[in-house]
């Protein structure tokens, strides 16, 4: 636990790309490599990020291009990306597994908002957690007499500032999200 802002910044930047690394997986009917980092493929025995066995490419704006390295692994690949929910129908020919990217509905564009709504507000909930460790350690140096009163409601206010700034991050980069799920 610390009180030291510019360690909490870094932490709250960490939960920020983390959200950026969740939005990156959810699909807006263009082609975005990013779909399928996610992907954990069985090969060799264990299971394995796609990227690790393959390497994925954007043709096309509605279609991913997934080159496997080894023969073995293509139908653990074409597998893989079926069964991970993503709505995409990915076909082998020899060692590329082609990703067409199919037009979204209305309707699972509203269901994807939802999914990054909840993503969003796990995001702020990681920053709530920061900042609230943040505060805790902060009633510590205070109760220790590391830091005075006066010195505490300072701290106390730059976190609380710094708190504000990445949940307002997380709100503008659900705007973004939501614009571009729905094609707006």
């Amino acid at each position: 636990m610390t009180a030291d802002i510019n360690e909490l910044r870094r932490r709250m930047d960490g939960a920020l790309k983390s959200l950026h690394q969740e939005f990156g997986g959810l699909r807006t009917g263009r082609a975005n490599a990013s779909l399928l980092e996610h992907i954990q493929v069985d090969a060799y025995g264990s299971m394995v990020p796609l990227n690790q066995v393959s390497n994925i490419s954007v043709p096309e704006p509605r279609l991913l291009a997934v080159q496997v390295w080894d023969k073995a692994v293509v139908k653990s690949v074409e597998k893989a990306i079926n069964v991970a929910g993503l709505g995409v129908n990915a076909v082998a020919d020899g060692q590329l597994v082609r990703v067409p990217i199919p037009e979204l509905s209305q309707e699972r564009r509203v269901e994807l908002t939802k999914i990054a709504g909840k993503y969003a507000e796990g995001g702020k909930v990681a920053i709530r957690n920061i900042r609230r460790d943040g505060m805790e350690a902060l009633k510590k140096m205070e109760k220790d007499g590391d830091i005075s009163k006066d010195e505490h409601k300072k701290r106390e206010g730059d976190i609380q500032k710094l708190t504000d700034e990445f949940i307002k991050k997380i709100d503008e980069a659900l705007a973004v999200k939501d614009k571009e799920i729905m094609g707006h």
